[in-house]
């Protein structure tokens, strides 16, 4: 929808025959996807293995720039560069979304603003690069970033499968129950993400399950923390353990230069 509110023509695939001729209908593409021989650019937002599937089983344009929208990168690689390819192969990970899934939740207005995380490997060719990245800036998305496969998915692993984890874990309690007038902002934050597809999250988890495990090991870590200056009643200890997280939280928003990430600013540019 978003590549064609900028002009693009753009064609369709999907598993489901309904959902296809409803973005016929509605408008949302141009038509029904037979042959991707014919394409220059495809664009493949599937889990992980029924990515892979589609891959190794349509056929491509030669040189045409194949990318996948996943959100893990370093199994995809394996996979994609597992053996030759007629294509020129382009990780990518939108990040945005929603909790709902379906072709009614689709909004040409999702990546307005937000970033995109675009791959490069050593094998990764630089006009496919250059492709994807004029594409997301029609698209209108605010930042890309450059990084490796591992970077990647040692970042997502912190920055959204944790998130997904700590949500699910923190809604599996009674008192979820008659919560009507008792919640606010914090309350919908933590428990939004909670609805999202168990299949789906379940794939990402488990293709990224050394750096996951990793991770909530340290979330437990400071989970017991907490508890144990609550369950202890040292009011001092425990102002000293929060704030602890007070100030590390501020270097989420701090801008520092790494030799791992490089970070363009897509609507700068076209300006």
């Amino acid at each position: 929808m978003s590549l064609k509110r900028a002009g693009y023509s753009v064609d369709g695939w999907n598993r489901s025959k309904d959902t296809l001729q409803y973005c016929v209908d509605n408008h949302i593409i141009d038509g029904k996807a037979e042959d991707f021989s014919v394409y220059d650019v495809v664009i493949i937002a599937l889990p992980p293995e029924a990515t892979m599937d589609f891959i190794n089983k349509a056929a491509f344009k030669d040189g045409a720039v194949v990318a996948d929208a996943c959100g893990i990168k370093g199994w995809m690689e394996e996979h994609v560069y597992a053996r030759e390819r007629n294509f020129r192969y382009v990780g990518c990970h939108p990040m945005a979304g929603k909790e709902t899934s379906g072709i009614k939740s689709a909004c040409e207005t999702l990546f307005d603003g937000a970033s995109i995380v675009v791959v490069q490997a050593p094998q990764t060719d630089p006009d496919a690069y250059e492709t994807i990245i004029r594409m997301a800036r029609d698209m209108r998305f605010r930042l890309a970033v450059k990084c490796s496969a591992e970077v990647h998915d040692r970042k997502i692993a912190y920055t959204s499968q944790l998130c997904h984890i700590i949500s699910n874990c923190y809604v599996k309690n009674d008192e979820i129950e008659n919560c009507l007038g008792f919640t606010g902002g914090s309350f919908r934050d933590m428990t939004r993400i909670s609805r999202v597809s168990p299949g789906m999250w379940t794939a990402l988890y488990m293709r990224n399950r050394e750096t996951l495990v990793g991770d909530i090991d340290n979330l437990v870590e400071n989970l017991v923390k907490v508890r144990d200056a609550i369950a202890s009643g040292d009011e001092k200890e425990l102002e000293e353990v929060l704030a602890g997280g007070v100030e590390r939280s501020r270097m989420a928003t701090e801008v520092k230069t790494s030799p791992e990430i490089e970070i363009i600013n897509l609507q700068d540019e076209a300006k």
